[in-house]
Order: structure tokens, then C-alpha cells, then sequence
């Protein structure tokens, strides 16, 4: 399948290099250039514009920003005219009215759109472990399905479009008020004296455990917080896109206003570029 792919970010570059690791041929395009040669050195074809790397496949998997980015870049009047004709597959983490907005304009513009968020981040898309969440067509699902197993070992259609937006929102909410929960947690046993390792014993003990505690237990110990496989800015973003989301629906989302205000503050000491665990900085120094 030949397969194109815009954005390439940190987690796109890693989607590529497990595609053509598994033997695709794969045209990428990037809105800052030098962002994507690093993977022609890699087998990848650099498409010189987004309109070309359209042309060049069968599907075009999407790894842009959000919605503005998405439209700023497909609807252009560069771009515009050669949707007609092509499969999208939108696979960053955007609003579930968002994608279903996305979804009527580039329909309308003769493209097949379906969403595929994924849960995971650079280790398990760079082996084929990401867990996927397609939303849309039914039958464009079963066309896809054989490249979607290069990515992840069971991609599951959860129904239409927006539906999968919307799982992919609930689980990174939980990404951000686990680790601020556990954060928090963890600045009040140091504060009091109690032993880390007391702590953990007892909480890996228990049904309140999950592994993401542990994962990130090193770094906010460490106070490095570099490399990141998912930025604080990234999960500030989707934090928010989730509370806009929840008032759509008439959920009640004020719990979590604190939570985002604390998180911007991090952020805002120039921390955003950093992994998200560094969130625990604001709990603890």
C-alpha cells in the first residue's frame, strides 16, 4: 500500500520509520521541511508539497496539529483541488465536533475521511503496539485494516465519526488527572518524611495502582523531565480539548479547571517542551 503521510512531529516520524520498517512505501510532507529529511535518509520519499504527497498515495494518514492546522493545510487553495479522489485518515487528537466538521467539508470536497486516534506513544508505534481507534466507514475500515495491523495489533472500529475523537479525549484525561493525582500524592508523603519506597510498596499493593505511576516515578524523583515522549503542552492541549468537549455534552467539567490552570502554569515557566510528568512541578518542587 503506498501510503503518505502529513505531519511529521514526533509521533508521525515514529508511525513512519514502523511503516517502512514493515515494508511500505511511505511519502511524507511537513510544513517545516526540515523536520521530515531526517526521514529520506530512512527510505521515506520528501513530497514537496502537501498536494503531491495526496497524489502520491492511497491513503494519506493525517499527524497534524488540530483542526486550524488540518484546514490550513488540506483546504488551501494549493491543496484543495486534489482531494477529490484520495482516503484521509485523521489520526492526531482532535474535538469530536471538530472531526465530524472536518469530516462534512472534506466529503464534500470528494475525499473519504474516517479518524483513527491512537493511545500510546513513541516506543509502541515504532513496534507495531499502538492501540487504535478507528471511527467511520465501516467497509474503508476493512480496507484499511491490513496497514492498521502494521501499527497496532487489534485496531477496533468504535462507530462513527466523532465517536472515536471522543474515546480518545476520555483516556487523555485520564493520562492528566492520574499523573496529577499521583503527583500529588507524592509531594505529601515526601513533605511529611514517609519513605518513597514505603509509599510505592503499599500502592502497588493495592487496586489503586496503575503502571503509568511507575514510569513516571523516576522522572519527577529525578527532576528530569527531557526526552519526552509526549510534551506537557501536547497534554494541555488535549486537556482542554476534552473540558470543551464535556460542556458540549452538558457534563459538568469545572473539576478539572483547576487542574488545567495549574498545568498552564508549569508550562508557562518554560516547561511545555518537556515530558508531561513534569506537571508534578507543580505540586512539588
Amino acid at each position: 500500500m503506498k501510503i503518505s503521510l502529513l505531519g511529521t512531529g514526533l509521533l508521525g516520524s515514529a508511525v513512519v520509520e514502523r511503516l517502512l520498517a514493515r515494508g511500505h512505501e511511505v511519502t511524507v510532507w511537513n510544513r517545516s521541511a526540515d523536520k521530515a529529511k531526517a526521514l529520506a535518509g530512512r527510505g521515506a520519499r520528501l513530497a514537496p508539497t502537501a498536494a503531491e504527497a495526496l497524489a502520491a498515495a492511497d491513503v494519506t494518514l493525517l499527524f497534524l496539529a488540530d483542526r486550524a492546522a488540518i484546514e490550513a493545510v488540506l483546504l488551501s487553495d494549493a491543496t484543495r483541488p486534489a482531494l477529490a479522489g484520495t482516503t484521509l485518515l485523521q489520526m492526531g487528537t482532535i474535538g469530536p465536533a471538530d472531526s465530524q466538521a472536518l469530516d462534512r467539508v472534506l466529503t464534500a470536497a470528494g475525499a473519504r475521511h474516517a479518524e483513527c486516534p491512537v493511545l500510546g506513544s513513541l516506543p509502541e508505534a515504532r513496534s507495531g503496539a499502538l492501540i487504535l481507534m478507528y471511527g467511520g466507514d465501516e467497509a474503508l475500515f476493512g480496507q484499511l485494516t491490513p496497514m492498521l495491523l502494521d501499527l497496532g495489533p487489534e485496531p477496533g472500529r468504535i462507530g462513527a465519526v466523532g465517536q472515536a475523537a471522543a474515546l480518545k479525549l476520555a483516556m487523555n484525561q485520564l493520562i492528566a488527572s492520574e499523573t496529577a493525582a499521583f503527583a500529588m500524592s507524592l509531594a505529601l508523603v515526601k513533605a511529611h518524611g514517609v519513605a518513597v519506597d514505603d509509599f510505592m510498596r503499599i500502592l502497588r499493593g493495592s487496586a489503586l495502582y496503575a503502571p503509568t505511576f511507575d514510569k513516571k516515578l523516576g522522572r519527577m524523583l529525578s527532576g528530569d523531565f527531557s526526552g519526552p515522549n509526549f510534551p506537557l503542552d501536547h497534554l494541555i492541549k488535549d486537556l482542554r480539548l476534552f473540558i470543551r468537549a464535556a460542556e458540549g455534552a452538558g457534563i459538568d467539567a469545572s473539576p478539572l479547571a483547576a487542574l488545567e490552570a495549574t498545568l498552564a502554569d508549569v508550562s508557562a515557566k518554560g516547561r511545555g517542551g518537556e515530558d508531561y510528568s513534569v506537571l508534578a512541578r507543580g505540586f512539588m518542587s
